[in-house]
């Protein structure tokens, strides 16, 4: 059986880091997995630096990205716990997912 509070705690875990970006009316987010701040990935000539800068925000559950989300216009996503919760939030379709040195990789934009 599956307790109400058991699930709050797993959605409630702070696994991401999120930054928030706002640039005149745009607002863009970028989220990343916790353990791959600060690393770099290559695959092929595709490269990704995961900066403190751009994406090292606040430690934040699942629950608080996606109200982030809502009022985002655009987002970065990078790791694979991040691209698989947008994912299931259908802001990403698994097609359009990109993998860099075995790490997801994703954008949305809205229109």
């Amino acid at each position: 059986m599956i307790i109400m509070s058991d699930i709050s705690q797993e959605t409630e875990r702070k696994e991401m880091y999120l930054k928030i970006h706002q640039h005149e009316v745009e607002t863009l987010i970028a989220v990343c997995d916790c353990d791959i701040l600060g690393k770099k990935f290559s695959e092929g000539r595709l490269k990704i630096e995961v900066t403190a800068d751009f994406f090292g925000g606040e430690k934040v559950s699942s629950s608080e990205v996606a109200e982030a989300l809502k009022r985002a216009t655009m987002a970065n996503f990078v790791g694979c716990k991040t691209v698989e919760h947008a994912i299931s939030l259908g802001y990403v379709e698994r097609d359009s997912t990109l993998s860099i040195g075995g790490v997801l990789c994703a954008q949305m934009v809205r229109m």
